[in-house]
Parts: structure tokens; sequence; C-alpha cells
């Protein structure tokens, strides 16, 4: 059993942070990253050729991490393979150690860097946590018996603060019947907007970790307001990044994300930190939020 699985079994407070492999083969930034803060995460979530931009396989850096002691959170998304290529990553990341797995459709290739390669999304996220369900209960997603069967602990993604947010209510019970067992979300800076979710969701009996992106600038704030579906940074929120100096915004970066933390953390299972490279804060931000 997987100590993010064991954590949330127990119903303790989990926290997950992540990393983005690089482009090219210098892993020495990405492992260091990591290394930072594995003392105060449970697991470290590997991302996956993220924004459709093509980097080192996350399969590979999650083997890193094993290798060092580390346990990581496979992200596989729908976008760059088809159903065969998907299971065999599947089987073979669990034969690496391996053990989480969230479940992602992906960013479509036209927001990345290579503009003319074709899309698969033979599978979309539900499809592929049905797919893991049946893998480990010892079978292919045409029935054929595996010989040996993992027993990957897969999850997926969700976003409160959609308007309107049942069509998430809705697709989040749809994976936790494809066989779902936790969840991590997408940004929240809204508590109030993440306990109506939470009131609902909760129902559902599948822990949830909230999302929490620590934001750089007032700028960043804007372009996921208006780039990010589902994300909705508040004006006083944009307010005081923008009104603090730029050599005290990591600071206040660290007091926002800690703050939404406290007020959320006795609505969910646990947080899921994407510092997308300030990680080097996420210690300060879980000692802040008192984690």
């Amino acid at each position: 059993m997987s100590k993010l699985s064991e954590a949330l079994k127990k119903k303790e407070f989990a926290v997950t942070s992540e990393v983005g492999p690089p482009k090219g083969v210098n892993i020495k930034a990405c492992i260091e990253d990591a290394e930072l803060i594995k003392d105060r995460v449970t697991a470290i979530n590997v991302t996956d050729n993220q924004s459709a931009v093509m980097r080192i396989s996350s399969k590979a850096i999650c083997r890193h991490l094993v290798e060092k002691g580390m346990e990581p959170v496979f992200q596989l998304v729908c976008r760059d393979r088809n159903r065969i290529a998907l299971q065999s990553d599947l089987l073979g990341v669990w034969s690496l150690g391996i053990q989480n797995v969230l479940c992602l459709t992906g960013d479509h290739n036209s927001l990345g860097d290579h503009q003319g390669s074709m899309p698969v999304f033979d599978l979309d996220s539900v499809q592929l946590i049905k797919a893991i369900t049946d893998l480990n209960a010892g079978r292919d997603m045409e029935g054929n018996e595996l010989d040996g069967s993992p027993d990957l602990f897969h999850g997926a993604v969700v976003t409160p603060e959609s308007d309107p947010v049942e069509p998430q209510l809705i697709k989040m019970k749809k994976k936790i019947d494809a066989g779902a067992q936790f969840f991590q979300t997408q940004a929240v800076y809204s508590p109030d907007v993440f306990e109506k979710f939470m009131n609902e969701a909760q129902k559902l009996g599948v822990p949830v970790m909230v999302g929490i992106v620590v934001l750089k600038s007032a700028g960043m704030a804007k372009f996921m307001n208006a780039n990010v579906a589902g994300v909705s940074v508040p004006d006083s929120i944009i307010k005081q990044m923008a009104d603090t100096p730029k050599e005290d915004r990591a600071k206040k970066s660290i007091e926002i994300s800690a703050q939404i933390i406290r007020q959320v953390k006795s609505m969910c299972q646990g947080a899921h930190i994407m510092p997308l490279g300030w990680d080097k804060h996420v210690p300060a931000i879980l000692e802040q939020a008192g984690l």
C-alpha cells in the first residue's frame, strides 16, 4: 500500500506537491526540487508533458524519485497515447515501484510547442480510470487475463470553482463509479466557494485534496482568470499581490497560500500544492498553514 493511500484511508490530512520534468535530459534541478520538499509531503506528483509541451518522460522521473526514497504520483494524460500504450505504461510503472496514478484528459496540442502533432484522446479520463480499475482486477480493457496484476492507487481531478459546478459533480460521480479512489482539485482561491462544493462532494465518500497554485504575481493571477477554465482569483488577492513590492512577493504568496489551506483544511482530506518552480517555498507554506 502506498503512503498516500494509507494516509487517506486513515483519514489523515495528506499533503502532496509536484515537480515538472525538464525539456531535456538534465534532471538535476528537477530532482533537487523534489528533495527540497520530500520531508514535508506524503507524495510528489510528476507532471506529464504539462501544457502539451514535450518534456522528458514522467515515468522516468517517477522512477528516479523511487530510487531516492520518495513516493511519486505518476500523472498520465490521454492526449498522447492510445489505449494500448496507456495500459502498457500503467503496467510498466507498477513494475518500477510506482504505486500512485493521477488520471487526466490533458491539454490540447494546440496549447503546446508541437503544433503539428496529432492529438490521440483514444480514451477520456473516466475511461482511463476504468481501465486502471480493470488492470487492478487482473484484466485488460478487452477482458483478457493478465499474467500478474498491479494494485495502483488511482485518482482524478475536479474543478471546485467551476461555474456552474453541477457538471463537475456529475463528472466526479462518473469517475468514482469508474473506480477513482481520490481527487486532487484545480486551484482554489475562495474558501466559501470550496465549502459549497465540498458540502456536495463529501456525500460521494471519496477523499478530496484541495489544490493550491502558488501565485507569483498579479499578472499571473490575471492570466489564470483569463485562460484557465474554472480558476477564479478574487480581486482582493490580485490587489494584495499588485500592492506588494517585487522583493516581497514570495513572502506574500506564501501567506496567501497558507491562509487558504488553514481556512479549508477542516473541509477536506488533504492539500495538493502546485508551486510552479517555487518548490523552495513549500515548507514555509506548510509551516504557516500549521501542517
